[in-house]
């Protein structure tokens, strides 16, 4: 049943992107999907999202298309998932665009990886009218930027600085190179680093330290799904810290570049549908605790008044 339903939705994906090419076609579409989203927001909406965005060479393998244009296919997704998640007014995208891992692939698909990356942040960021500019998005390196290649690394600093500034109220993570491991080990060598230095006591360091020191920062917040395509049901070491603590995660039967519109409703749907079923469990279990603390007193109040004090030793 999970595989009828997932080439269905793969169907249905297909035959919007061939009626969309038509420009009423786009105009209705767009509209619907405005009016989705719409109907969303009067519903929990997380705040932060994290995407493994795997699948791009399998896709490109199964179209008998070049590796890039593969990954160029991914990133096309990606526009979609961006523009849906900020327009229901999640704060924060965070995704996995190059593994430290990576580093092991061949040097001509690294190359390639770094070159996509920059090439399609710069279209998002590089000009007043750029996507990022214009939605008020900031860009974030995240991750060990000492494994980053010189030229690439400035690049990539200045697009963040170009988006870094105080209009800027939704936020784009590119976790580039990075490994949950790398990040621990980081925030772990910061917070040593700081004690050293006298800044904080060891006896001061707590969870919220670990978190502080994380590549992300303290002004990130907590992970509420993280989605996995492709149909591999793993971490693949990313955000393994932030994903512990109340944190949805859906493994998703979907290749990346196939990954659109509708799939990321649907991911949200669910987990708003479960987010709003706690809180009404929530205030149900405040509600009778506050109804057994206020019919208390009521159930005094009613008893009649007690007799007029007398002792027993009197005659």
């Amino acid at each position: 049943m999970a595989g009828q339903g997932k080439t269905n939705l793969i169907s249905l994906n297909g035959i919007l992107g061939l009626i969309s090419s038509f420009p009423l076609i786009t105009y209705i579409l767009e509209f619907l999907k405005d009016l989705v989203i719409n109907m969303m927001k009067t519903a929990p909406v997380p705040k932060h999202i994290a995407l493994i965005m795997d699948g791009n060479r399998r896709y490109a393998k199964s179209k008998k298309l070049a590796l890039s244009e593969g990954h160029s296919a991914g990133a096309d997704s990606l526009i979609q998932v961006l523009n849906t998640c900020y327009k229901l007014g999640v704060a924060h995208v965070t995704i996995y665009a190059f593994s430290i891992e990576n580093f092991n692939r061949s040097q001509e698909e690294v190359e390639t990886l770094f070159g996509l990356l920059r090439n399609r942040l710069s279209l998002l960021a590089d000009n007043e009218d750029s996507y990022a500019r214009i939605n008020k998005i900031k860009v974030r390196i995240v991750g060990n930027k000492s494994l980053i290649p010189e030229d690439i690394l400035q690049d990539l600093e200045a697009i963040e600085a170009k988006t870094n500034n105080l209009e800027s109220y939704r936020v784009l993570n590119v976790c580039f190179p990075y490994t949950s491991r790398d990040d621990i080990a980081h925030s772990v060598r910061t917070i040593s680093d700081k004690v050293a230095h006298d800044i904080i006591r060891s006896s001061d360091i707590t969870l919220e330290t670990l978190n502080e020191n994380m590549y992300m920062g303290a002004d990130t917040p907590p992970l509420d799904i993280l989605v996995r395509t492709s149909g591999h049901t793993r971490l693949s070491d990313f955000m393994l810290w932030q994903a512990n603590d109340r944190c949805v995660i859906e493994f998703v039967d979907v290749l990346w570049p196939d990954f659109k519109f509708l799939n990321i409703v649907s991911v949200i749907l669910k987990w708003s549908y479960y987010r709003t079923l706690e809180m009404e469990e929530g205030y149900h279990t405040t509600s009778g605790t506050k109804e057994k603390k206020i019919s208390s007193p009521d159930i005094y109040a009613n008893l009649p008044p007690p007799p007029p004090l007398a002792s027993v030793t009197q005659r």
